[in-house]
């Protein structure tokens, strides 16, 4: 269970393949100016990335270590391949959207290095829990920064649900306010790279005030003087 314990944390915080190891910037700057869009590609991340190391998983033993990457590439295509046609099936105004970086998934280093890392060497089980949590982790910073660049750019939040969640979600835009120009710079990608320190910075001071507050405190010794009498 404490294994478990920390896949979660190292998805979600410690080790957040977006926030720390700075892996999948490209996509994730290029397609967050809305929240949709965002929670629509991390989703599709997640699921190659669950996918890819199940399969990973269950050939790690079969797989001669020479040719180990090639095969893992080969596993991730095949799932954002997969992944791709399902978008185009059902939420096809979603797919034009996201356009070429649904494909570029394949070349996402965080897939790659997950696979490698530890789906390789590891059971199924743990190996899926691990995927999960580092797209969730991916999926997280991806939804924060679009939704804050919607919100800064447009006044408005939640605009497009309908090309994720379908006729539903039609109604479900949120508008904060209403302006005659949209704040350009939150909605180009230099406002994307804005956004994305600023979240880093965030967990930085996060970071070092639990790290202050984990500290043992400093133990106090008491000295004993012994004297002799003669």
């Amino acid at each position: 269970m404490s294994e478990w314990k920390n896949l979660i944390v190292e998805g979600l915080w410690k080790n957040n393949p977006a926030l720390v190891q700075l892996l999948g910037l490209c996509p994730l700057l290029a397609v967050t100016a809305t929240l949709v869009n965002g929670l629509g590609l991390g989703l599709a991340t997640t699921l190659v990335l669950v996918g890819s190391n199940i399969t990973v998983s269950l050939v790690r033993t079969i797989v001669r270590n020479e040719i180990r990457i090639p095969v893992f590439v080969m596993v991730i295509a095949a799932f954002v391949t997969i992944v791709q046609l399902l978008m185009n099936a059902f939420i096809y105004d979603l797919y034009l959207t996201l356009g070429i970086f649904i494909p570029l998934i394949v070349t996402n280093c965080a897939i790659i290095g997950r696979a490698e890392a530890y789906a390789s060497k590891n059971p199924v089980l743990p190996a899926a829990l691990d995927g999960a949590m580092m797209g969730a982790g991916f999926t997280v910073v991806l939804v924060i920064l679009g939704g804050m660049r919607e919100i800064l750019g447009s006044g408005s939040l939640l605009a497009g649900a309908d090309r994720l969640f379908g006729p539903i979600a039609a109604n479900w835009t949120i508008s904060l306010y209403t302006t005659e120009h949209p704040f350009l710079l939150a909605i180009l990608p230099p406002g994307a790279f804005l956004g994305m320190g600023l979240l880093i910075a965030v967990k930085n001071i996060i970071d070092a005030k639990l790290a202050t507050h984990q500290q043992p405190a400093e133990k106090t010794v008491t000295r004993i003087r012994v004297t002799s009498e003669s």
